[in-house]
C-alpha cells in the first residue's frame, strides 16, 4: 500500500497541464515525488526501473515546456517512460505495469492520447518523430516533434538511418539524446566513450583558462583575441566535440546538458523549440538517479522483479532449478573449454541471454555488438568464413530484427552460425512487443537452416553440443524464458541426429506431436484424458526443420486423430509444416493444431496467458476431447 500522506505534490498532477504554472522549486519537489513513487511501486511488483529513474527530470521538463499531447514525444523502447505515465493520467494505474490486464511496460498508442508511438524495441524514436514531422508539415499544423533516445540505442544503425534522412529532409524536429553511458548492460557504443573524454579533457579546458587569463589583461586588443577565441574554440569544438558527428548529419547540436538540473532543462528546451531544422540537445543524465542501491549497481536495476525498497536486494523465491538461461549459459563455457573455435556473440544483452558466464572465463571470445542485432548476425557470419564457430544468443523477439541479414548473410551462403533464441514463446510481463511468437514461422521458411527446441534442460545442453558440432550451415535452438524442469544432467554430451525425433509414451487414441516446453504440457494432457479413457501416444519432435518424415509416415498410418502442440503462432509454424507434408502425401488425418492465434497476446505470467489461450494442459485436454467428440471439460472435470 502507498502512503499518500507522505506526498505534497505527486497527487494534485493528474496531466500535464497541472505542472505548466509550477515554480522551479516544486518542479524539484515533484521529481523527487515521482522517484519516491516508483521505488514503493516497482519495488512490489517489479518492473523497469533505472531507466525511468534517471528520466524523471527531462521527463518533466518535457512536458513542461512542450503541450501535449498537441505537442508529440516520441520515447524510444518504453524504459525511461515510467514518469511520463506517472504524470500522463496513469499514476493510478502504475500498481498494475506488466500484469495482465494492467497497463504496458511500453508506450502503446491505444493507452494514451500522451503515448505519440508504440515501442518496444529500441532505435525506433528518430524515424517514428521524422515521419510525425513531415505528417505535420503536410497538413500544415504547428506541433511540435521530439524523439526521446537512449545512448544504448544509438548503437542501433536505424538511428543514423534515421538522423541521415532528417538532415536531408530538414522538418523540425529535436532529437533528445538521452546519454547514461548504459543501455541495460555497460553501454558498447564507442562514441559515447568519446563525449566523456573530450568533455572532461583537462587539456582543453586548460587550453581555454590560459586563453581567457591572457588576454582580460590586455583592453581592446584583448577584446578583439577573446571573441576570435570563441570562434576558434567553436572550430576546435565542431573537430573535436560530440557536434561534429551529428552536425555533420545536418543537427544543431546544443549540449551537453545536466539532465537533472531542471532549470536548465528547461532553459535550453525553450530556447531550441522554435527553432528551424533538426535539432539534437544532448542530455547527461545517471541510470538510477535518486535510489542508492540501483546507482551502485553494475546494471543499475534495469529490469527488476520485486525487490527491498531499502536494501534493493531482490526478494527470493524458493525456486530450485535453475533457468533455462542459466543452463545454456554454463553449457556454452563446458563446450568452448574443449574447442577453442567457439564464441560467442550477444547484442546488449549478457546477463539476459546467459553469455556473461561466457564473458567471465573467455572474454576474449565474447563480443557484445550493442543494439544492433542486424551487424551481430553479419558479423558472426563473417566469422564463420574462418572457420569460427560463432554462437549468436539473442532473445526470440531481437532476432526478428535481422530476418534479412539471416537470409542473405547467413544461409544463402550456408555458413555455420549457431542461433541460440532465448525467450521463445510467450514471455509473460513484457507483452506482444517481446513475446518469441514467431521464430518457427520466420525461420523455417529459410532454405538451408536446421531449427530445434529443447523439452528440457538436458536436451537444451545435447542441442546446443549438436548445434555446435554441425558443420552443414546455419542451425537454430530456442527455449523458453523461465526456470527448468530440474531433469538430472549428465557430464557427458549426446549428439543428436539431426532430424530424430522421440518417442516419449506409446498409445493408441490419439498422439501428441509436441515440440519444445509443449512435450511436458503434452504429459499433463495425456494423464488428464487418461482419466476420461483417452490412451495418447506423445512424440517429442524436437527438429522442427528438418520434420522426421519417418515418424510422421508411422503415426499417419496408425492414428486417425494427429495433434501438435507448440508455442508459436500456429500461421507457418511447426503444425504448419506437418499439415504441409500430410498434404504432400495425401493422408486424410484429422489434425488438430495447437499453438498462439493469429494476434498479438497482451501482458500476463506465463500461466495466465497459457490458460487464457487454452494451451495449458487442462486447455489442450479439453480441446482434444472436443476434437475426437467427447464432453468438454473445466478444470479437469466432465462439464
Amino acid at each position: 500500500m502507498i502512503d499518500k500522506a507522505q506526498y505534497k505534490i505527486l497527487f494534485n498532477v493528474n496531466s500535464p497541464a497541472d505542472i505548466k504554472n509550477f515554480s522551479i522549486e516544486e518542479l524539484n519537489l515533484l521529481c523527487y515525488e515521482i522517484r519516491q513513487y516508483m521505488i514503493d511501486i516497482i519495488s512490489q511488483i517489479g518492473g523497469h526501473f533505472g531507466g525511468g529513474l534517471g528520466a524523471v527530470e527531462l521527463t518533466v521538463a518535457l512536458h513542461k515546456v512542450f503541450n501535449t499531447p498537441y505537442d508529440q514525444i516520441v520515447w524510444d523502447t518504453g524504459h525511461q517512460a515510467y514518469p511520463h505515465k506517472i504524470i500522463t493520467g496513469r499514476r493510478d494505474l502504475l500498481k498494475t505495469i506488466r500484469q495482465l490486464n494492467g497497463i504496458s511496460g511500453f508506450l502503446k498508442r491505444s493507452e494514451s492520447e500522451y503515448d505519440a508511438f508504440g515501442a518496444g524495441h529500441a532505435s525506433t524514436s528518430i524515424s517514428a518523430a521524422l515521419g510525425i514531422a513531415v505528417a505535420r508539415d503536410i497538413l500544415k499544423t504547428d506541433r511540435k516533434v521530439v524523439a526521446v533516445i537512449g545512448d544504448g540505442a544509438m548503437t542501433g544503425g536505424m538511428a543514423y538511418e534515421a538522423m541521415n534522412n532528417s538532415g536531408l529532409i530538414k522538418s523540425d524536429l529535436i532529437v533528445v539524446l538521452n546519454d547514461n553511458q548504459m543501455s541495460i548492460a555497460p553501454n558498447k557504443w564507442q562514441i559515447s566513450n568519446y563525449f566523456t573524454e573530450v568533455i572532461s579533457h583537462p587539456e582543453f579546458n586548460k587550453l581555454k583558462g590560459a586563453i581567457w587569463d591572457l588576454t582580460g589583461k590586455l583592453d581592446q586588443f584583448g577584446d578583439r583575441i577573446r571573441k576570435a577565441a570563441v570562434r576558434i574554440e567553436h572550430g576546435i569544438k565542431a573537430i573535436v566535440t560530440p557536434g561534429m558527428l551529428f552536425e555533420a548529419l545536418g543537427f544543431r547540436y546544443f549540449g551537453p546538458i545536466n539532465g537533472h538540473n531542471i532549470s536548465q532543462l528547461i532553459k535550453i528546451f525553450e530556447h531550441v523549440k522554435n527553432l528551424k531544422g533538426p535539432i539534437l540537445v544532448h542530455v547527461i543524465t545517471e541510470k538510477g538517479k535518486g535510489y542508492a542501491p540501483a546507482e551502485k549497481h553494475n546494471q543499475r536495476l534495469h529490469a527488476a522483479i520485486p525487490f527491498d525498497k531499502i536494501t534493493g536486494e531482490v526478494i527470493k523465491k524458493s525456486i530450485t532449478t535453475p533457468s533455462y538461461t542459466e543452463i545454456f549459459g554454463k553449457t556454452l563455457v563446458d563446450i568452448a573449454r574443449k574447442n577453442s573455435d567457439v564464441v560467442g556473440i550477444t547484442a546488449a544483452m549478457p546477463d539476459g541471454t546467459g553469455l556473461d558466464y561466457l564473458q567471465k572465463e573467455f572474454p576474449e571470445r565474447y563480443f557484445d555488438v550493442g543494439i544492433a542485432e542486424e551487424h551481430a548476425v553479419t558479423f558472426a557470419a563473417g566469422l564463420a568464413t574462418q572457420g569460427i564457430i560463432p554462437v549468436v544468443a539473442i532473445y526470440s523477439t531481437f532476432l526478428q530484427r535481422a530476418f534479412d541479414q539471416i537470409i542473405h548473410d547467413v544461409a544463402l551462403q550456408n555458413l555455420h552460425v549457431v542461433f541460440v533464441l532465448d525467450r521463445a514463446g510467450l514471455v509473460g510481463a513484457d507483452g506482444p512487443t517481446h513475446h518469441g511468437a514467431f521464430d518457427l514461422s520466420y525461420l523455417r521458411l529459410i532454405p538451408n537452416m536446421v531449427i530445434m527446441a529443447p523439452k528440457d534442460e538436458a536436451e537444451l545442453r545435447n542441442m546446443l553440443f549438436t548445434a555446435i558440432n554441425y558443420k552443414k550451415g546455419p542451425i537454430a535452438l530456442r527455449y523458453p524464458r523461465g526456470n527448468a524442469l530440474g531433469v538430472t544432467i549428465k557430464d557427458e554430451f549426446e549428439e543428436l541426429e539431426i532430424g530424430q525425433s522421440e518417442t516419449i509414451q506409446l498409445g493408441n487414441d490419439v498422439v501428441f506431436l509436441a515440440v519444445g516446453v509443449m512435450v511436458e504440457y503434452a504429459k499433463k494432457a495425456s494423464q488428464i484424458l487418461s482419466e476420461h479413457g483417452i490412451n495418447s501416444e506423445i512424440i517429442n519432435m524436437r527438429f522442427i526443420k528438418p520434420l522426421d518424415k519417418n515418424k510422421l509416415d508411422d503415426v499417419a498410418n496408425r492414428f486417425d486423430k494427429i495433434v501438435t502442440l507448440e508455442e508459436n503462432t500456429l500461421i507457418g509454424g511447426f503444425g504448419s509444416g506437418v499439415l504441409e507434408y500430410f498434404a504432400e502425401k495425401n493422408y486424410k488425418n484429422d489434425i488438430l493444431r495447437i499453438g498462439l492465434p493469429d494476434k498479438f497476446i497482451e501482458h500476463g505470467t506465463q500461466q495466465q496467458l497459457h490458460n487464457q489461450l487454452g494451451i495449458d494442459p487442462n486447455g489442450i485436454a479439453n480441446q482434444v476431447l472436443k476434437f475426437i467428440n467427447k464432453k468438454a471439460i473445466k478444470n479437469g472435470i466432465v462439464a
